[in-house]
């Protein structure tokens, strides 16, 4: 019977650059798993199947002034089945490791007894700040994905994921970012009990499983900070100029510098070369375009500067993981819905 294996005790970690929703809603879910689907349904509840415990330093203050009281404090407390970490609230380059130094401790003890760590969001932070991901690989909210990669070069980072396992026995569970953590619940539940309760579950709250991963709503240029001057002045210029033939010319000729020079130097500055970028941009003003308009993919291929309209089709599939027709379905059916709904 479903009720049979032992209570699963997890610990939901609370710190003050955490939010409330994730620690909640984290905390709500893991309590309906075999209770509210049965209770709709018109089945005995299964009670016991997990159970929850918001943990941390002390009463705190958190993320948009929501006061909290942990139900139990780090010392002295048992190490649980599964320890599970909400979002960093935080710029990307922003380094925490002074400032959750005893969260990061305890996550270090209770991985090495045993424990499955979970993330949620830029939760993964106090893994890397930890150690605990040498050499492994990982995934955050898709904005700080790069600056992890940067200040963490030894761990993975796989940016397009919205779930990553790692480590021994995959005792590492990393969401990407937004609502993720609600995969990321969906996933302990069928690990820590069944898939047929994790189902129920989803279905008694309504959730819908990020198949595609992140990449599709991710900004495809990235969030990487310029600070070369002249490339930076490129770009600007290319936000303009990019449904143009030739643009990464164009840039060159705005340089001053060698076609050679130049792409180095736009590649040590913006992370990436400077086609790929004109490609970002064009894939970016389309995806506004098939969220906004009702106009055929081929003609938004050449709005934004792709004659070829398979190649347009197949560089969008590769770069956002979902074709231009599936986007279009998926954000501007959203659009419209909120439209409709705004009168």
């Amino acid at each position: 019977m479903q009720h049979e294996k032992p209570t699963t005790r997890v610990a939901i970690l609370a710190f003050p650059a955490s939010t409330a929703s994730v620690i909640y809603g984290l905390y709500d879910l893991f309590m309906s798993a075999g209770r509210d689907y049965e209770y709709v349904t018109g089945r005995a509840p299964l009670p016991g199947l997990i159970r929850p415990q918001v943990v941390g330093a002390s009463e705190m203050s958190i993320q948009n002034g929501v006061r909290i009281a942990p139900e139990v404090g780090l010392r002295g407390l048992a190490v649980p089945d599964v320890l599970c970490i909400p979002e960093v609230v935080s710029t990307p380059d922003e380094s925490i490791e002074d400032r959750f130094a005893a969260e990061c401790a305890w996550v270090k003890h209770c991985y090495a007894q045993g424990a499955i760590i979970a993330t949620a969001c830029t939760g993964t932070y106090i893994l890397a700040a930890s150690g605990i991901l040498q050499g492994e690989e990982a995934t955050t909210h898709w904005a700080f994905c790069d600056a992890m990669q940067q200040r963490y070069p030894d761990v993975r980072v796989k940016a397009r994921n919205a779930l990553v396992f790692a480590g021994p026995g995959q005792r590492l569970v990393m969401a990407g970012g937004g609502t993720s953590w609600l995969d990321l619940g969906l996933y302990l539940i069928a690990r820590m009990v069944n898939i047929d309760t994790a189902m129920n579950t989803a279905r008694v709250n309504l959730i819908d499983w990020h198949h595609a991963g992140q990449q599709p709503f991710a900004i495809v240029t990235g969030t990487r900070h310029c600070a070369d001057a002249v490339v930076e002045r490129c770009q600007s210029w290319a936000a303009e100029h990019f449904h143009e033939a030739s643009p990464v010319a164009g840039m060159v000729a705005l340089s001053g510098l060698p076609e050679r020079t130049f792409k180095r130097r736009f590649k040590a500055a913006a992370g990436m070369a400077p086609l790929e970028y004109v490609h970002a941009l064009r894939l970016e003003h389309a995806k506004h375009l098939l969220e906004t308009t009702p106009e055929p993919v081929e003609g938004i291929a050449v709005d934004v500067g792709y004659e070829d309209a398979a190649f347009f089709n197949r560089l969008f599939r590769r770069k956002v993981r979902l074709t231009p027709g599936q986007y279009r379905r998926r954000f501007g059916g959203l659009r419209t819905a909120l439209q409709e709904r705004l009168g």
